[in-house]
């Protein structure tokens, strides 16, 4: 081996983090309507992307292919790495790969601890009997809401009587208490307040904050400029491009969403 000379050390690149989800050349075709065509993602450690377009875009089935909730006619989504088929959603909550959905799945004339708990109720056994451990929900509950700073009423409220931000913050904790590694939220702030999109905003950072791959799906280019890393922009269907959020401008996000391309006096432009 060659002895080098001093102060000739080469460099050497920090490892490539694998993405925790990704999809490779996917498509997904209803009749005669290519919803999804050829879209190759991935879903690096920590990053929150964004999912924009207009409506028809792809982006619902793209969510939806993530989650589990259908198969791609073809092509291949891989979880760390490595090539996975769902064939459920439970299938990708398994590997940690929760979805918030826009109406959040929330029983309403339940508690929180009940919704935080909905399909994965603790029980203990009386004699031949299973009965719900209300009271290990309840403190799991309240752990799970504290460490997310979450501040409700009462976990024994229904959820029903709680505001739009609260219900949001119940369904993201819970997705959050059931180990995700990917948590996916369809439009998380639509018809919140400014005080309550604020607070939903928090969560989102405490959670990449902690290292949770988020996707937003999103029609509102503000919140997605406040939330987003990155922003993937989905047009017929396609993957129109990646942007770096602080490399890019609403401008460049409005004019690949319209299918104009890019502008040469935009700041921004795709990510490496």
């Amino acid at each position: 081996m060659e002895a080098q000379a001093p102060g000739s050390e080469q460099a050497v690149a920090p490892p490539v983090a694998v993405p925790v989800l990704g999809v490779h050349s996917v498509a997904k075709a209803y009749g005669g309507v290519q919803a999804v065509q050829e879209v190759t993602l991935d879903f690096p450690p920590g990053t929150v992307t964004a999912v924009v377009g207009d409506n028809g875009a792809g982006k619902s089935t793209l969510i939806k292919i993530l989650s589990g909730v259908i198969h791609p006619d073809s092509g291949t989504v891989l979880v760390d790495g490595a090539p996975t088929r769902f064939a459920s959603p439970a299938a990708a909550r398994a590997q940690g790969i929760e979805t918030v959905h826009q109406d959040l799945a929330l029983a309403d004339h339940r508690d929180v601890a009940e919704n935080l708990f909905m399909g994965r109720e603790l029980t203990y056994h009386l004699g031949p009997l299973s009965v719900l451990a209300i009271g290990r929900m309840r403190t799991e509950t309240n752990k799970a809401l504290a460490d997310l700073n979450v501040k409700i009423p009462s976990i024994r409220q229904q959820v029903r009587r709680l505001s739009g931000g609260q219900r949001q913050a119940i369904a993201i904790g819970r997705a959050v208490h059931w180990g995700s590694r990917v948590l996916i939220m369809d439009e998380p702030m639509a018809a919140l307040g400014l005080h309550e999109s604020a607070r939903v905003q928090e969560l989102v950072e405490t959670l990449s904050g902690r290292g949770l791959t988020q996707i937003i799906v999103s029609h509102n280019l503000d919140h997605v400029f406040r939330l987003a890393t990155r922003i993937a922009v989905m047009r017929l269907g396609q993957l129109a491009g990646v942007y770096e959020t602080r490399a890019t401008t609403h401008e460049e996000i409005l004019r690949m969403i319209a299918g104009l391309g890019p502008s040469a006096a935009a700041a921004g432009g795709p990510a490496q």
